[in-house]
């Protein structure tokens, strides 16, 4: 198992990247964005997760956290199997012409890997860094905001919905409610 990109202080604030298997645009889809919305709602209603600042791109998320109750592996674990699990059933339940395809790429990466199950939405690793200084998180910060602009979606980064860029640079309220990073 490797040993970089862990979670190591649990009280610290640490830049996360969810990636979804063979990256598969599966955030394409509001209902799939909206999933992981309510988890993230739910983490920081709940779990006391501490979200700084996000974006939701098709095939992977990125965020900014940190864990008031100091537990922030146990929320990252949480919020992968619920997500995916409701992804999945998502999948199964709404209208998708993609079903096939997508189901197809869940059940290869889950035969992959003998602690999955039938399904594995989202890779293992989370490419944690630890966020030491305030240079580092405002390069980090930056590099999430300007992610759909460099994959010309929109031309600013305040005007992509699923960002808190709209909260850091015009002071209005993202989807989510963040904690803002001063």
């Amino acid at each position: 198992m490797s040993t970089g990109y862990q979670i190591y202080d649990q009280s610290a604030c640490y830049y996360l990247t969810f990636q979804v298997v063979e990256w598969a645009d599966v955030f394409s889809r509001k209902i799939y964005k909206d999933i992981l919305i309510d988890s993230l709602q739910y983490c920081m209603t709940h779990k006391q997760l501490n979200l700084h600042a996000f974006v939701i791109m098709s095939n992977h998320v990125q965020l900014i956290v940190s864990a008031a109750n100091n537990n922030l592996s146990d929320i990252v674990r949480d919020f992968k199997r619920h997500t995916s699990k409701k992804i999945i059933e998502a999948i199964h339940n709404e209208p998708e012409s993609r079903r096939k395809w997508l189901l197809q790429i869940f059940t290869s990466a889950a035969n992959e890997h003998s602690r999955n199950e039938k399904y594995q939405v989202w890779t293992h690793e989370n490419h944690a860094m630890e966020l030491f200084s305030s240079k580092f998180i405002k390069q980090k910060m930056d590099y999430i905001h300007q992610n759909p602009v460099r994959a010309g979606i929109v031309e600013k980064e305040e005007d992509y919905i699923y960002s808190s860029a709209k909260e850091y640079y015009t002071g209005k309220a993202s989807v989510l409610g963040i904690n803002l990073l001063q």
